[in-house]
């Protein structure tokens, strides 16, 4: 084991006792139907491109807010030539409870997400945040520092849903009173009151997001792993966005305040545009080799992949810290598809030895059976053929 994992195995509580124990798959994408038993180790999945390994984690974080890893449509989910419905059901043991999550959607309504938490239904996928959450890194997020602000945004919003479960409720709230008032603006009403309580709504809001960001920057900040010699390094993080940066100096009563003030202001000015162009929605992080001092834009791929998982094993050792801090585990599942695909075996090692010492459960993927081989007996192991998803030694 790495010096970085045995500090990390001696600071932070090992092993969460949350744990998916079942997960069953019906004609979801390429399986027609799997029901994989976990054993509560980390899994890890090999198979060539195409057999189904992304499907296997896409499905898993259906079951929370947003459209999952992909950012699918509904339509885009049902096994092809299959009845047209699909569904993801996830079994979670907590010590001696167990509850069970659904989401699916009926082939006579395909367009509308059912979610059930032990079998009752709920009124969205928002509810699963209050049991469950996720971060995940993916092959298109290795452009995360050179795409547009949006994609980092939202990177941001999920590494803070998984400290808050309301934070999705005030993206959800302020999204929807901005939407309604650009429609009020483009229809040129005058409905003064209207406009001013949407924008009142946006302020609150709005300021509560730009709040659980800085929140969860400067816990990213106090929780870095990155020490001499260790294989991630550490990253430099701030915000560049009105609240945000207001809320450094000034209590959110006044920003709020000054923000629905602003928007008042700027009716017209929205109004040719088509949208608002101040606000939390045009927030980006932005983000440097602490090391280095050099943006991440500038660094190289091989850099910007390891800063990228650098932040993902931040935000969990911080979970971790709360979970020793509170005395109650926090339910984060760490969903790494192609993880280990461009990062040596030494790093390799360094990170599953690290994922080893946070006790979360993580789902990997990859190519090849040998890309885990340093897991050994620590990790459960799957193979994907053809829509289908067999266990293996991982030997």
């Amino acid at each position: 084991m790495s010096q970085t994992a045995e500090k990390l195995d001696a600071e932070f509580v090992q092993a969460a006792p949350a744990r998916l124990g079942r997960l069953t798959l019906t004609d979801f994408r390429s399986y027609e139907s799997a029901d994989i038993v976990l054993d509560g180790r980390p899994v890890a999945i090999a198979g060539a491109n195409g057999s189904g390994k992304t499907n296997i984690l896409e499905a898993i974080s259906l079951v929370g807010p947003g459209r999952g890893l992909r950012s699918a449509r509904l339509n885009e989910l049902p096994r092809i030539g299959g009845p047209g419905g699909w569904a993801v059901s996830l079994r979670m043991r907590d010590r001696e409870d167990e509850r069970k999550f659904g989401v699916g959607a009926m082939a006579s309504k395909p367009e509308r997400r059912v979610c059930r938490i032990d079998d009752a239904s709920i009124s969205g996928p928002g509810a699963f945040a209050d049991y469950l959450r996720f971060m995940w890194l993916t092959p298109a997020q290795d452009r995360l520092f050179m795409d547009g602000a949006g994609e980092r945004r939202r990177f941001l919003d999920r590494m803070t849903l998984a400290h808050d479960s309301a934070h999705g409720k005030s993206a959800s709230q302020y999204e929807q009173a901005m939407r309604q008032r650009q429609r009020l603006l483009d229809e040129r009403t005058r409905d003064e009151a209207w406009l001013t309580a949407l924008e009142a709504q946006m302020a609150a809001a709005g300021t509560t997001l730009a709040a659980g960001r800085r929140k969860t920057v400067a816990l990213l900040a106090q929780s870095s792993i990155a020490e001499d010699g260790d294989p991630f390094p550490a990253a430099e993080l701030s915000l560049d966005g009105e609240l945000e940066t207001a809320l450094a100096t000034q209590d959110a009563s006044h920003v709020a305040e000054d923000f629905a003030a602003t928007l008042a202001a700027r009716r017209r000015l929205d109004a040719d545009a088509g949208r608002a162009l101040l606000g939390p929605h045009r927030s980006d992080l932005q983000v440097s080799h602490r090391d280095k001092n050099q943006p991440a834009r500038l660094c190289s791929t091989g850099e910007q992949k390891a800063l990228l998982i650098g932040l993902v094993l931040a935000n969990a050792r911080a979970l971790a810290r709360r979970a020793e801090k509170d005395g109650a585990p926090v339910p984060l599942i760490l969903l790494l598809d192609e993880i280990a695909a461009h990062l040596d075996p030494d790093r390799r090692a360094a990170l599953f030895d690290i994922l080893d010492a946070l006790g979360f459960q993580a789902f990997m993927t990859g190519t090849d059976k040998s890309l885990f081989s340093s897991w050994g007996d620590r990790a459960q192991y799957f193979e994907t053929r053809a829509g289908a998803l067999e266990e293996a030694e991982l030997k």
